[in-house]
């Protein structure tokens, strides 16, 4: 019985972490899409001005609210599953109220600070217009982060998902809008001030940032009528509860608080490592002798066009271990370790199946990639893709195991192994700019050293608190095989069919077909996962029925 439980647990925590991370690949696929179009609108250099306000925000969000969603999911499922409703009621009121302040605070700093900020420490003044349109965003968001973390803790993924896809669809719509109309007020107020083509792309810039702030305030209105809907159900079950078991206001802000704390110590080091990277490359590249002009361009292929792509998969991990922590923290606050220990395990080899393919296939397809999706065949957005496709193996890996320790209450640990990490991989990217002049290179190498670093690290923390033991054939060796080979089919196929027809668009997306055909033979000719495990995944039995067929199984 206890077997089977297990296994249930485990499908369910799959399944939920699958509807979380395809409506993040969707949401990520449509956010690779309006960048299409808005790196046509306001270029490489208005991706730089429109990246560094991102990372300004960024750092103010997770120092604010990022924290939130992981906290407040982890609380309520640890109440949920001992059946205290009104605890519940009471830590979603009270993170509301932490995210309206904590928000209102870090919208405020960024009123008063955002010009110190671009022009002294990022050293992108113009950014300063996309940064100011996303103040009011910071509040947005640090609330609907709670009521996303409420429904992820109560074990359903659905609100958080479709709200999601809603703020992606209504953000690249009017990004895509607003950068066109205020690239060309833009362009006219630089004409006046004799600097016509920065003014069009930082106004540009701006305009994305905006179809940001309408996205988040869809979503925001999404998630609060369907909370609505839910409350009223949810507190007819509540009164039916006795009034004695229940922690008072100031114990749960405590805990809260307490929960909060540590999450956003390991997010913050772990995320600040993109702001510290722009602020160094940029403050190294001035001292060097480089115009803003050049680095700024270089920038904003990194942030524009490198970074859009290697987060489709990233999203996976990241959307994974959101789903995972509820779970694993149930778990584990019930003693079920063997489950714990069964949950890490199918939660790294699912992300290890997708992340080694990806990495693989975006390393083989660098250049080709690039050019069909963003028209640049240049040998720096080729080689910048290329030299950091193994940043996917490592941030997906390393994001999932932050949310696993901090799911078995191991919160200190993912703020030790960051800060560790990030010392290590500032002294490689100054080392790399400084004494190597590698530039924008510098700041791909330093961010895989990163991602390597809190992998290994982290592996050894979950090992040490949970007893669980890495599988190494089946989890790493079977899915970078087959990876390998799948490159192989995917660079000929390629070169063949781009040899006959002469399209490069056609050629690439024939070979990633090939190539996603090729890997799902490999990976169960290696016995790579068992046919119990694939029932698991989502559609399974059509994946099994497809396999026997092809008799594979």
């Amino acid at each position: 019985m206890g077997n089977n439980k297990g296994r249930k647990n485990g499908t369910g925590f799959l399944m939920q972490g699958s509807i979380l991370a395809i409506a993040s690949i969707i949401s990520r696929i449509i956010g690779l899409i309006y960048r299409i179009p808005m790196t046509d609108i306001i270029g490489d250099a208005g991706n730089d001005y429109y990246g560094s306000a991102f990372q300004i925000y960024n750092i103010l969000l997770i120092i604010s609210s990022y924290s939130l969603p992981l906290a407040v999911s982890k609380l309520v499922s640890a109440n949920s599953s001992l059946g205290r409703r009104r605890n519940v009621y009471r830590i979603l009121k009270c993170a509301l109220i932490f995210a309206l302040v904590s928000g209102s605070i870090a919208a405020l700093i960024l009123f008063f600070g955002a010009e110190y900020i671009t022009e002294t420490i990022m050293k992108t003044p113009l950014s300063i217009f996309a940064v100011r349109t996303l103040i009011p965003v910071l509040v947005i968001v640090a609330v609907l982060g709670v009521m996303r973390g409420f429904f992820q803790g109560l074990g359903t993924m659905m609100p958080s998902a479709v709200s999601q896809i809603i703020e992606q669809i209504v953000n690249a719509v009017v990004s895509i809008w607003a950068a066109y109309v205020l690239f060309s007020y833009g362009t006219k107020v630089g004409a006046l001030l004799g600097n016509a083509e920065n003014y069009g792309s930082a106004y540009g810039a701006a305009g994305g940032t905006i179809g940001t702030g309408a996205g988040a305030l869809v979503a925001f209105l999404f998630s609060a009528f369907v909370m609505a809907v839910y409350l009223k159900r949810f507190k007819k079950k509540m009164k039916k509860e006795r009034k004695e078991n229940v922690d008072s206001y100031g114990a749960i802000f405590r805990v809260l608080f307490l929960t909060i704390v540590p999450v956003l110590l390991s997010t913050t080091i772990y995320n600040c490592n993109a702001l510290l990277d722009q602020a160094v490359f940029k403050n190294i590249a001035v001292l060097q002798g480089y115009k803003s002009s050049e680095y700024g361009i270089l920038n904003g292929i990194y942030t524009g066009k490198y970074q859009v792509l290697i987060n489709v998969p990233i999203a996976i991990a990241s959307a994974l271990a959101a789903s995972s922590v509820p779970a694993v923290s149930a778990a584990f606050t019930g003693g079920k370790r063997k489950e714990v220990r069964m949950q890490i395990s199918l939660a790294i080899r699912f992300i290890m199946v997708i992340a080694f393919p990806c990495a693989v296939g975006m390393g083989v397809l660098a250049g080709p990639i690039m050019q069909m999706l963003f028209r640049d065949s240049s040998d720096t957005a080729a080689f910048m893709l290329q030299l950091g496709s193994v940043t996917i193996l490592f941030s997906s890996l390393s994001t999932l195991t932050n949310g696993l320790l901090q799911g078995i209450n191991r919160m200190k640990e993912p703020i030790r192994n960051a800060l560790a990490a990030l010392v290590l991989h500032l002294l490689v990217l100054v080392g790399l700019m400084w004494f190597l002049d590698w530039n924008i290179y510098a700041v791909v190498i330093a961010n895989a050293v990163f991602g390597l670093i809190m992998c290994i690290l982290n592996a050894r923390s979950l090992r040490r608190y949970s007893g669980y033991r890495q599988e190494v054939k089946r989890t790493f060796l079977v899915p970078a095989i087959a990876s390998a080979g799948m490159g192989v089919v995917v660079f000929l196929v390629y070169r063949l069919v781009l040899y006959l027809i002469r399209v490069n668009a056609a050629a690439t997306l024939i070979s990633i077909v090939a190539g996603i055909v090729t890997y799902f033979i490999l990976l169960l000719m290696f016995r790579g996962v068992t046919e119990k495990e694939l029932l698991r995944f989502p559609k399974g039995k059509l994946i099994v029925s497809v396999a026997r067929r092809m008799h594979l199984m």
